[in-house]
């Protein structure tokens, strides 16, 4: 609540009444953006190419990977019963992390524990569709802060073929690449390539469970890494850095859950 408190006044649906659509895409020039919402009552049904695939309940958010990358929806929110929401857009949540950056934290655990439900109903990756490059990556200006503030102590080289992190692996650090490449495979197939300003390893922080991945460096690399203790406190003290990590970790999440 003191966070979506800076969307506004809570807005009513009816029975029957669908929130946002599958597919729907905002439109700027109408001033139509992605919003996401936190169900206040009732009870809200997710669809996916009109079949019933999750249910939203009061206290719950949904919606958020659209509104923090401003793409298409990938699935329907229709309102089961009457309703109530509070909306939150792409630039009211900017404005909102600048007064309350760890609140990064809490949405990233939400879209984390989405992925994860998604990936074990799925039974792990599907083959096929491999990512060449992670689409949100960190601005250039923010990985040399990060650089600069962290230290030398905080770089660490691989040469092509070394594991960085073995899927299953209790997670102690999280990654950003700073020169050469990666691969990240979930059971055994590589599902994701990462270059310079790319992420990995966040996930295992959030929400201290085994790592959904493994990493192998497929070229030389240098690699930032940052401990438990130096991640809160980045998110909390950074916009920028709780920002990029959100639209990261949004784009990750969406990307494996459309795969």
């Amino acid at each position: 609540m003191e966070f979506f408190r800076f969307g506004g006044k809570p807005k009513s649906f009816a029975r029957g009444e669908r929130i946002f659509g599958e597919n729907q895409k905002p439109i700027p020039f109408l001033l139509l953006r992605q919003r996401m919402y936190l169900l206040l009552d009732g009870e809200v049904g997710i669809q996916l190419h009109n079949k019933p695939i999750g249910t939203v309940r009061q206290g719950e958010v949904f919606g958020e990977m659209a509104s923090i990358n401003q793409g298409p929806r990938s699935a329907t929110a229709v309102a089961r019963t009457a309703c109530r929401v509070i909306a939150l857009d792409d630039q009211q949540l900017q404005a909102a992390l600048g007064k309350k950056p760890e609140f990064a934290l809490m949405l990233m655990g939400v879209m984390i524990a989405r992925l994860r439900e998604n990936m074990s109903r799925a039974g792990g990756a599907s083959a096929g569709m491999v990512k060449s490059t992670q689409a949100a990556p960190l601005p250039k200006s923010l990985v040399a802060d990060l650089s600069r503030v962290l230290g030398s102590e905080s770089r660490s080289s691989y040469e092509s073929g070394q594991n960085i992190v073995r899927e299953g692996q209790t997670g102690v650090l999280m990654y950003v690449v700073l020169y050469g490449r990666v691969a990240i495979s979930v059971g055994g197939k590589v599902v994701e390539r990462l270059g310079p300003g790319g992420v990995f390893g966040e996930i295992a922080l959030i929400d201290h469970a085994p790592r959904l991945a493994s990493v192998v460096a497929e070229t030389a690399c240098t690699l930032l890494a940052i401990d438990r203790h130096g991640f809160l406190n980045l998110v909390k003290k950074s916009r920028r850095f709780a920002a990029g990590l959100l639209a990261a970790v949004s784009e990750r999440a969406r990307y494996m859950t459309a795969r």
